[in-house]
Order: structure tokens, then C-alpha cells, then sequence
């Protein structure tokens, strides 16, 4: 087992322990090193040992046997499916969240005023691109973009659905965040402001599609993998 060579925390042990469980490193019913062994071999105290595996006993994974030491339960990989199930979740999420924005794309694109076009680019050049750090302020001017084009279609059937679904559409903008699921760049968002301001919905329709296109053929070749 390779040893850890930064400070880290309970959780990094864990990902550790589990990544050899899964590898079979040890087999199901057989007895882990003690806390002194797997402290030494991953450069952690014995405190982060014994929270990592009360952790990895939580999960299914360990067994501790009071007086005799921890056991091997499983070495089945819990997060794949928990992950798939997840993705799944995503996929459905930003589905839904495609059907609003292309129809209040297509109204706000018939609907639409200079001052529509100004406040959109002005929400985009405040929301920037994200660079790491501050996640949530990002995350509240990109959801502001979006909500200004729904409100911008002028109906408020469609506006107060958008906002039910807020913390939805949040979390669909947190997972782009993750290097595992493309985030749509700047470029993709003012390519649907340039769609709206011809006039024309078919190209504020494809514009959307084109936007969210990347996200959705990642997550099946997620949930496929």
C-alpha cells in the first residue's frame, strides 16, 4: 500500500483502505493490520485510522470484532452504483432543465427588447468564468443568466416553475463544476444571447441544445461506462 505523502483527512484514508479492499488485497473474513500497521504504511496517526475504518464499518466494507480486531465484510465497489445512480439522477435533471430553457428560449427570442439584450449580456459579463474558488457565487450568476432569459419569455407559468426547480437547476450548474461533467463555457452562453436577439426562435431552440448537448452525451456515456 503506497503511503501518503501530504496531511490529510479521514476521508483520504478511507479512499486508501477501500481502493485495496476492492483490489482484494485483503479477502472477504480476512483481519486488516492493526492501527499501528496501517498508520505506519499510510503516514497518518492512529486517530484517522480508527475514523476511516469506523467509516468503511458504516459502508458495509468492515467488521470490527470487539477484543479481536477488523474483518473484511465485503469487497464489493458500494460507490458504483451509488454513482450511476446519481449520474442517472443528473441526466433526468438537466433533461427537464432543457425542456424549459429551449421553449423560454424560443418565447424570450419572439419576445424580446434592447433592455433584454443589454441585461443578458451585462448577467454574463458578471458571471465571468469559473476559475475555481468562490463555487457558490458562481453558481448564483449563472443561475441569475438563466433566470433572466426564462423571466424575459414573459410567462410566468414557465417563470415560477423555473424558480420551483431553482435548487434543481443549481445543482445541474454545481455538477458542470466537476472535472468529470463539461461545464458550458462562456462562449455557448452568448451564443444563446446572439440567438435570441435575431428574432428568430428556431435559432434560440438549437442554440439551447447546442449549449446542453455536451452535458448530456457525457452523462450517458457515464451511466454506459
Amino acid at each position: 500500500m503506497r503511503a501518503l505523502t501530504k496531511t490529510t483527512l479521514a476521508d483520504t484514508a478511507v479512499e486508501a483502505i477501500r481502493s485495496e479492499i476492492i483490489a482484494q488485497r485483503w479477502g472477504v473474513g480476512d483481519k486488516l493490520p492493526n492501527e499501528a500497521a496501517l498508520s505506519s504504511m499510510l503516514s497518518v496517526s492512529r486517530g484517522t485510522i480508527r475514523e476511516a475504518v469506523r467509516v468503511l464499518a458504516s459502508q458495509g466494507y468492515l467488521e470490527t470484532r470487539q477484543g479481536s480486531g477488523t474483518y473484511v465484510r465485503s469487497t464489493t465497489d458500494f460507490g458504483r452504483p451509488l454513482d450511476i445512480a446519481r449520474r442517472a439522477g443528473l441526466r433526468d435533471q438537466f433533461e427537464a432543465r432543457l425542456a424549459l430553457e429551449v421553449e423560454a428560449a424560443r418565447l424570450t427570442a419572439l419576445r424580446h427588447t434592447p433592455e433584454v439584450i443589454s441585461q443578458l449580456r451585462g448577467l454574463l459579463a458578471a458571471r465571468g468564468n469559473y476559475e475555481g474558488g468562490d463555487k457558490s457565487g458562481f453558481i448564483k450568476r449563472d443561475l441569475a443568466f438563466h433566470k433572466a432569459v426564462v423571466a424575459a419569455s414573459r410567462n410566468m407559468a414557465m417563470v415560477e416553475i423555473y424558480d420551483f426547480f431553482s435548487m434543481s437547476i443549481a445543482e445541474t450548474i454545481e455538477a458542470t463544476l466537476d472535472a468529470e461533467i463539461p461545464e458550458p463555457d462562456m462562449q455557448a452562453h452568448v451564443e444563446i444571447v446572439d440567438a435570441i436577439e435575431t428574432g428568430d426562435p428556431e435559432a434560440a431552440d438549437a442554440a439551447v441544445r447546442r449549449f446542453m448537448a455536451p452535458v448530456i452525451v457525457t452523462l450517458d456515456r457515464l451511466l454506459m461506462s
